[in-house]
This record gives structure tokens, C-alpha cells and sequence, in this order.
């Protein structure tokens, strides 16, 4: 997935500080926009999953590629 609207950096933070920068990020974007998070936290894949779910969000591609994961996740 090529297009998204703001992309955040959390590699070498450990939980749950990329889901809180997640947030904080995604609280400042218009409703539909698109935010790209890469993490090297191994949980991350988890907390990203049930963040989307308890808070609308929606987690259209999560994806792992050299140690580091991303996630596409679109603004409710």
C-alpha cells in the first residue's frame, strides 16, 4: 500500500509507546486518512490488531519485512 496521509516512526519503542504515538497522531488527523506506522516491536503486530478494533479504527494492512512491522491504519 503505497498512499497514507502521515506516517510514524516507532522503530526501537517498545510497547506501549507506538500505540500512544499512534493515538496521539491519529487524534490530529481528518476522519479517512491513512497513517503508516513502522515498529520493530514484536508485539506490536498484537496491539495494533486490538487497538483498531477498540477504537474504530481500521487496520487495513499490517505487514512484517526485515525485523520491522507496518501497519496502514485508516481514521474512523
Amino acid at each position: 500500500m503505497a498512499n497514507f496521509d502521515q506516517e510514524l516512526d516507532a522503530s526501537g519503542l517498545n510497547c506501549p509507546l507506538p500505540i500512544l504515538r499512534a493515538k496521539k497522531m491519529l487524534k490530529e488527523m481528518e476522519s479517512e486518512q491513512i497513517l503508516r506506522i513502522i515498529a520493530t516491536d514484536p508485539g506490536s503486530v498484537k496491539d495494533f490488531d486490538s487497538f483498531a478494533k477498540q477504537t474504530g479504527n481500521e487496520l487495513l494492512e499490517s505487514s512484517e519485512e526485515g525485523g520491522k512491522y507496518v501497519f496502514f491504519i485508516k481514521k474512523k
